[in-house]
């Protein structure tokens, strides 16, 4: 078909038109307007061994479905289907991190107490298929807590909290292979998948970047406005980090190249963890006040807040199957908080022994 100069003309604006209109309803699609998250399971657990009502980190196996919850002086597996309890990791004096090397079919729990001495700070080796320990590394340090497993080195990475360092594990011989000194405190971790870690500097404000080639810290960058930041998460693709604190209470989008904060959002107290998802774009964080805040990452450079949904005081760490879109949390009922003293002016609730939940959120 053959079109005269104000045909073109005419043909042309239809076409701008049509295009503009086509982005519009793309971006609408992809930008959601609630998240349609809600409590669909409790799961009841009964207390662990020892007493001790303590609870840290969860990680989801999408694969095996399978997940794992940190629970006092045990970690307990659950199907991620169905719920039910697969098995224990059990003996342990008290469990925070589980990182998995499915490669070796070897799994890793920080185990240790931060009020014991360091010699018996250690991560413990468990078989991934029958959950049974296999074996034990000291790391020699204090207040080991949050680990990571790298892919492109096949290291694992934990940090020390009160040590301020993050000790390097060789997993097939389950060996210390190095210390690398952070200069502060340390909170938890992300990988790119690219031989690059990042970790939270809850004492100085700061995000490091530590190339896991040489164990040598690349770059320290600072988190402000927010602060105190514990909780990480990372989109690999687009090679951006979500970074949460206590105080100010912020999550912060953060660029993995060169540290530049390109957006912060206020958040409720007493942050601990954030899950990002890359088939949807969604970044979840969990608070100890009982909220789960929900953003999307509408572009490489921009976030927006989705919705802020309320889950149960204490239910402060989160994580994410990719494959069921399911969010896992976990809590407890607590006593009140104790007077406040000179040593502690702002003391915290404690949970209350044998009513210990895995909250499970769905669409």
């Amino acid at each position: 078909m053959k079109f005269s100069g104000f045909g073109r003309l005419a043909a042309g604006l239809f076409f701008a038109m049509f295009s503009a209109f086509f982005l519009l309803g793309a971006y609408a699609q992809q930008k959601p307007s609630g998240s349609g998250y809600h409590l669909i399971k409790t799961i009841s657990l009964p207390p662990a061994p020892g007493g001790d009502e303590y609870y840290d980190y969860i990680t989801v196996d999408a694969d095996a479905r399978r997940v794992y919850v940190s629970h006092g002086a045990e970690v307990v597996v659950l199907n991620a289907d169905d719920y039910s309890v697969v098995g224990r990791i059990s003996g342990l004096i008290r469990s925070h991190g589980i990182a998995l090397d499915q490669e070796i079919g070897k799994g890793f729990v920080t185990d240790g107490d931060a009020r014991t001495a360091a010699d018996v700070q250690k991560v413990v080796v468990f078989d991934l298929k029958t959950l049974k320990v296999t074996g034990e590394i000291k790391t020699g340090q204090v207040d080991t807590d949050a680990i990571i497993y790298e892919p492109v080195t096949k290291h694992i990475f934990v940090f020390n909290g009160d040590s301020h360092n993050t000790t390097v594990i060789d997993p097939v011989k389950e060996a210390v292979i190095t210390n690398i000194d952070l200069e502060g405190a340390v909170q938890f971790p992300a990988v790119d998948g690219k031989g690059m870690v990042y970790d939270n500097g809850q004492e100085k404000n700061e995000v490091f970047a530590i190339d896991a080639h040489t164990n040598t810290v690349k770059a320290r960058w600072p988190t402000a406005p927010e602060g105190q930041p514990v909780s990480m998460a990372i989109d690999q693709k687009n090679r951006r980090l979500f970074s949460a604190g206590r105080g100010p209470q912020m999550v912060a989008m953060i660029d993995a190249d060169n540290g530049k904060v390109l957006q912060t959002f206020p958040i409720s107290g007493g942050v601990d963890a954030n899950a990002f998802e890359p088939a949807t774009g969604m970044l979840f964080v969990s608070t100890r006040e009982g909220m789960i805040h929900i953003f999307h990452e509408d572009s490489p450079d921009k976030l927006s807040e989705v919705e802020t949904i309320k889950s149960e005081y204490g239910a402060r760490t989160i994580q994410i199957d990719p494959k069921t879109h399911k969010l896992f949390l976990s809590t407890a009922d607590y006593n009140p908080a104790a007077a406040p003293t000179e040593k502690q002016p702002h003391p915290q609730p404690t949970p209350k022994p044998g009513n210990f939940r895995v909250l499970v959120f769905g669409r």
